[in-house]
């Protein structure tokens, strides 16, 4: 059976939780390259990973950031068990509601694959998913990519921390990963600065590339002469946290020893 497709999200910064920072970046996870996803207090999301099988690909993604976005690629190393931590008092994410006798939450345990040569912001998908046609920027995923880019829900829904994603998108992040094309791409997974190559239009004016961790949603229909390129974003007020994430706690993170 071919492999499926995943996206789980992790805190890249500190945050304490019951005394715990349960932070969780792209470091983090290269440097323990397998890690346990405890901690997930969603049912959605819980009955996500209850599918997942060993082998299946997954997107590792920093969320709750200023510039939230995809930063490396891992794998299902062992299917769904129940997430012990639910029970214990201590972890940040104790529920008292479940036991062992009849675990209501679930774990996967995950492993580092390789890390995003370029780090895919979410911006940058927004941008993409915004275009009417492959930008010229990223031309290479195609109409197909940019199709798939549509539909993933990181760009319809964003708030779940656990997702599906189709091949066709899964593919086509993977080869934004390792072409890049937008400016100050990156030298690394920890500096994710989404700036887009300043080109001239057909008017003479420069599009530019993101200026701001919000995105606006409303757009609207991108001028005829800008198809083929990413359309500008106007500059906004950063938020203290990112628009597609949930104010309460959730799982999102593994726990630091």
């Amino acid at each position: 059976m071919a492999p499926k497709h995943w996206l789980m999200k992790a805190e890249p910064n500190s945050r304490i939780e019951k005394g715990k920072d349960v932070k969780f970046s792209v470091d983090d996870f290269e440097a323990v390259k397998t890690t346990p996803w405890e901690g997930v207090r969603n049912a959605e999301a819980r009955n996500l990973m209850k599918e997942m099988r060993v082998g299946d690909r997954v997107l590792f993604y920093h969320s709750n950031c200023k510039s939230p976005g995809i930063a490396a690629f891992a794998e299902v190393a062992k299917e769904a068990y129940p997430d012990y931590t639910a029970w214990d008092s201590a972890h940040p994410y104790y529920d008292p509601k479940t036991d062992k006798e009849n675990p209501k939450w679930f774990m996967v345990d995950v492993t580092f694959k390789d890390r995003a040569a370029n780090f895919v912001p979410l911006a940058l998908l927004r941008q993409i998913a915004a275009s009417t046609k492959s930008p010229s920027e990223v031309a290479y995923i195609g109409a197909d990519g940019v199709r798939a880019i549509k539909e993933m829900a990181l760009v319809t829904r964003g708030r779940l921390s656990v997702q599906r994603v189709e091949p066709d998108a899964w593919y086509a992040i993977k080869s934004m990963a390792e072409k890049g094309g937008w400016e100050d791409n990156a030298a690394s997974a920890s500096k994710p600065t989404p700036k887009l190559k300043q080109t001239k239009s057909k008017k003479g004016g420069k599009n530019r590339g993101n200026e701001g961790d919000a995105v606006d949603e409303g757009n609207g229909p991108i001028p005829k002469e800008h198809d083929d390129r990413l359309p500008p974003l106007p500059a906004r007020k950063r938020r203290a946290q990112s628009d597609e994430e949930e104010m309460a706690p959730r799982r999102s993170t593994r726990i630091r020893k």
